[in-house]
């Protein structure tokens, strides 16, 4: 039925909407199409050809099958060039498709020289765990199912950097590479691998094996590797560490550390790192640090060598019931002859600060401190605050004070119900100067004073006292008494370094008669004329160097700057806006203007009188500030000197009244 409609439709496409007479063949068609006996006659075209219309008869003329096909040629012709042409393609795709499939089903049963790294196989034999320093066998089996050969095979063995091979050991990562030749197909290749690992004891150490082959036919190299994790079961390097678990503040503290080698080889270039706690003040030690105070270099050590190493020092500004580390490391030295490549063994010592049975402290001018900075000029006032702390009496308390240093005035040391030694230059409290130091009951507590002063940091001579120290010892002492009639002797100390700070001379001067420039203009200076003056500033330094060094300093608002400056080689600024000068010293040198030349600039300022300003003296440059800082007290330093008016007080040429403003 579908085919009749089609039918239909095609034939109405081409017949004009008014014909009778073709409405009746449709009907003849229909009577055909379902007649029993009716034979069609079926063809098969490949594509519909397009005709023009003028060309497609109204009728069935000549028999109902004639057709004018004048035109059919040409159309029919190009059809069969456009079939030609994709059969063509359509072969040659289909024949390209069935080479490649034949290749490929080639490769793929036969082989040819593809290899692939799946194909390898990589096997360890060995030991996971092993000693720090002992030799460790590894079976390395090489496994190639492949259906060709690898040529040209390397072994290669990576290790941690200051492991060892063959016995001995070097700085950097190691490598061991070993020649296979050819491994054919399905073959299998062991080698034996023998290496030496250090480490600190629980520490991993990776091992890459790898190997580098070639294929017949390529030059590239292939790489197939796999990764062996041995742990350290133990160290090859035992640390001991013999010192208190509790300690006092102030007191000392001696740290013995053992170092004993496990290994069965001997093992270059070992180090031992002790990292200090803060608060530790480093004493000295037997043998003495190879680099800074904290690293020894023991050398080579052979199996059972032992080395000790004996440090003392103090624990200083610590409090009671803080606890402190000291962190001991041992291993090969790095790269960087201060630090450890590989840390073999490491242990902690952790101790305790407790507050001591009896105690002393030092405070100087009411300051409490280890390190003090006070003027040349200054007495020092000591006080020692004592006190016991135990639930015990203590008997026969004492008290010394031990005064010394470069800078010390020896006459001028007084102590308050103490003795003075000048002999030892020690100051002694017992129970001879104070009668209750002979039983000092539990939480007594209390204090003795004195006083000291410093020499001058220079010499009518023009001597230099070069770092002027006075330097503060004291110490404590006193008996427990226990069972029976024996009893314990209880010590303790502090220390105080008290250091002097420079005297540094600043001096300013306006000068009109005299310095370096010729000024101008009337004096005593006159109301609506102009007048010139120069500012001289001058330093001086006695004991200590000084860095940073600036003078600060600002002129009125009536003045202005008129720019000589002498020596022309010094940094003198001014800022018109501000109207401030500044001069960039920089360093002051001990002894300068003493045993050294002074330092000076000189500048000029010009003044014209308003007449608001008779019968003044007007300031012709503000308040000077000298600031600086003083390498050896550790301290900055500051002078500052007053405004500088037109009276010239440094000028011992200007008349009287010569620095009065006049009409």
């Amino acid at each position: 039925m579908n085919l009749f409609m089609l039918l239909v439709c095609c034939y109405n496409c081409s017949m004009p909407l008014n014909d009778g007479d073709k409405l009746n063949r449709i009907e003849e068609l229909k009577g055909k199409l379902f007649n029993k006996n009716y034979q069609a006659k079926i063809g098969h075209n490949d594509k519909f050809t397009h005709f023009k219309r003028d060309d497609i008869p109204d009728g069935w003329e000549g028999g109902g099958n004639a057709i004018d096909s004048s035109n059919l040629p040409n159309n029919r012709n190009n059809f069969f060039m456009k079939t030609s042409v994709f059969k063509n393609f359509f072969i040659f795709a289909l024949i390209f498709f069935v080479f490649t499939l034949l290749y490929a089903s080639f490769v793929f049963f036969k082989g040819g020289n593809t290899v692939s790294n799946d194909n390898i196989d990589i096997s360890i034999l060995g030991n996971n765990f092993v000693a720090g320093g002992e030799e460790l066998s590894l079976v390395v089996g090489i496994t190639n199912k492949n259906s060709s050969a690898l040529d040209l095979v390397d072994l290669i063995m990576e290790y941690p950097k200051s492991s060892s091979s063959g016995g001995g050991l070097s700085a950097g990562t190691e490598r061991q590479r070993v020649s296979l030749g050819t491994i054919p197909s399905g073959s299998v290749r062991n080698e034996n691998l023998k290496v030496i690992l250090f480490g600190e004891q629980g520490s991993v150490r990776p091992i890459k094996i790898s190997i580098e082959y070639r294929v017949e036919g390529s030059n590239a190299i292939f790489v197939k590797e796999k990764n062996y994790d041995v742990t350290i079961s133990s160290t090859p390097l035992n640390l001991s560490v013999d010192a208190p678990t509790t300690i006092s503040p102030n007191q000392d503290i001696t740290l013995n550390v053992k170092s004993t080698l496990n290994a069965t080889v001997t093992v270059p270039k070992i180090l031992i790192k002790i990292d200090y706690p803060a608060g530790f003040q480093f004493g000295s030690s037997t043998p003495p640090p190879t680099l800074g105070n904290n690293v020894w270099s023991l050398g080579d050590l052979s199996p059972g060598a032992q080395r000790s190493i004996s440090i003392t020092g103090k624990m200083i500004d610590v409090s009671d019931g803080e606890e402190k580390t000291f962190q001991i490391s041992g291993g090969s030295q790095g790269e960087d002859k201060s630090t450890i490549g590989v840390v073999y063994n490491s242990l902690s010592q952790i101790v305790l600060i407790k507050k001591p049975f009896i105690e002393a402290s030092l405070s100087i001018n009411g300051v409490s401190g280890r390190e003090y900075a006070v003027n040349a000029k200054t007495s020092i006032h000591g006080e020692i605050k004592w006190s016991n702390n135990l639930d015990t009496k203590v008997n026969d308390l004492s008290i010394q004070a031990k005064i010394s240093g470069n800078a010390v005035d020896r006459r001028t040391i007084s102590a308050q119900q103490g003795f003075y030694d000048s002999a030892t230059d020690i100051i002694t409290w017992d129970k001879n100067s104070k009668n209750e130091f002979s039983e000092v009951n539990p939480g007594d507590s209390g204090s003795v004073n004195f006083t000291v002063s410093p020499l001058s940091l220079f010499s009518s001579s023009g001597e230099i006292l070069p770092d002027p120290t006075i330097n503060i010892n004291i110490s404590i002492s006193g008996k427990q008494l226990q069972a029976g009639y024996a009893s314990t002797d209880l010590n303790n100390s502090d220390v105080g370094i008290v250091r002097l700070i420079s005297d540094v001379g600043f001096v300013t001067k306006a000068l009109y008669y005299s310095g370096p420039f010729v000024n101008t203009g009337p004096v005593p200076p006159k109301v609506g004329v102009q007048t010139s003056y120069t500012v001289v500033w001058t330093l001086s330094n006695t004991a200590n160097n000084i860095s940073k060094g600036i003078v600060s300093s600002s002129i009125p608002s009536w003045m202005k700057f008129a720019g000589p400056i002498t020596p022309a080689g010094e940094d003198l600024t001014y800022n018109a806006s501000t109207k401030e000068i500044i001069w960039n010293i920089g360093r002051i040198p001990r002894g300068t203007g003493i045993t050294l030349p002074d330092r000076t600039v000189s500048f000029q300022v010009l003044f014209t009188p308003s007449l608001s300003q008779a019968d003044t003296t007007p300031v012709i440059i503000n308040d000077s500030v000298l600031t600086g800082h003083d390498d050896f007290a550790n301290v900055d330093v500051k002078v500052s000197k007053t405004s500088l008016r037109t009276s010239l007080e440094n000028d011992p040429q200007l008349p009287t009244k010569g620095g009065v403003v006049v009409e």
